[in-house]
C-alpha cells in the first residue's frame, strides 16, 4: 500500500489567515524558496480579489537566523534575499516550508535545527522541497515513514535515515500525519506541492486560479514524476 495520497479536500479547521514561514539559509535553491513564496503570495491576491473585505489569506514572511539592517543570506546562485525576520522575534506559523539546496551549513547549524523542530511542532502543516527533507530529518519533525526528496539525493537520505521510507519516482508524499507534514521533490514538485496546500485549506478553485495566474501547468498527481 502506498502512504502517497491523492489530493485531499479542504481542512474544514483551517483559520481565516495563514502564517506562512518560509526558510531562509545560505545555499538555498533560490526557487525552492522562490515557488511556494509566488504560489502563497498569489493565491492571497487571488483570494482578495473575490473577498476584498477579508484578512488577507496568507501572510508570507522569509525567516532566517539573523535579520535586521544588513542582513542577508546568499542562495546558492548568488542571489541575496533579505529576510523579514531572524528566528528570535519570528512571529508564530501556522504553515512552515523549508527548502532544500546545499543544506550542510544549516545542517551544521544547531540554531537552525531547533527553530525548525520548535517551529514545526506549532505548526498546523509543515512542508518541505527538495533537499529540506534532510532538514527535517536532522531536526527530528521527521523520524520514520514516507518522504521523497530530489532524485539525485535519494540514496544520500536513505544513507543518513534508515529508518524512513524515501520514495523515489513521485512529486510529493504526505506522511500520514493528519494532513501536518509533507515532503516533495525538486523545484516544481515544490510549486505542485505548494498548489495542494492551497487547494486543502482554501479549495480546488483557488489552487486552479493561483496556477493560472503564476501561468504555471500544475500536477495535481504526486504519484509520478519523469525520471531522469
Amino acid at each position: 500500500m502506498t502512504d502517497v495520497q491523492a489530493p485531499a479536500a479542504q481542512a474544514p479547521t483551517a483559520p481565516a489567515s495563514w502564517r506562512v514561514a518560509i526558510l531562509a539559509f545560505d545555499d538555498v535553491e533560490a526557487l525552492d524558496l522562490a515557488g511556494p513564496y509566488e504560489v502563497f503570495t498569489t493565491a492571497a491576491r487571488m483570494h482578495a480579489r473575490q473577498h476584498a473585505d477579508a484578512p488577507p489569506l496568507f501572510g508570507v514572511r522569509c525567516v532566517a537566523r539573523d535579520a535586521g539592517p544588513g542582513a542577508a543570506v546568499r542562495a546558492r546562485a548568488g542571489l541575496r534575499i533579505v529576510p523579514d525576520a531572524g528566528f528570535a522575534d519570528a512571529a508564530p506559523v501556522d504553515l512552515l516550508v523549508v527548502p532544500g539546496g546545499v543544506v550542510d551549513g544549516a545542517l551544521a547549524c544547531p540554531a537552525t535545527l531547533a527553530w525548525i523542530a520548535r517551529t514545526a511542532a506549532g505548526a498546523r502543516v509543515t512542508a518541505s522541497v527538495c533537499t529540506g527533507a534532510f532538514l527535517l530529518a536532522a531536526a527530528g519533525v521527521v523520524r520514520e515513514g514516507a518522504v521523497t526528496t530530489h532524485w539525485e539525493d535519494i540514496n544520500d537520505l536513505r544513507a543518513r535515515y534508515p529508518q524512513l521510507d524515501v520514495r523515489i519516482g513521485v512529486r510529493w508524499v504526505d506522511h500520514h500525519s493528519a494532513g501536518r507534514l509533507f515532503t516533495s521533490a525538486g523545484i516544481s514538485a515544490g510549486i505542485d506541492l505548494s498548489l495542494h496546500l492551497v487547494e486543502r485549506l482554501a479549495g480546488r478553485a483557488l489552487a486552479e486560479r493561483t496556477a493560472r495566474q503564476m501561468d504555471t501547468p500544475w500536477n495535481p498527481d504526486p504519484r509520478s514524476i519523469p525520471q531522469p
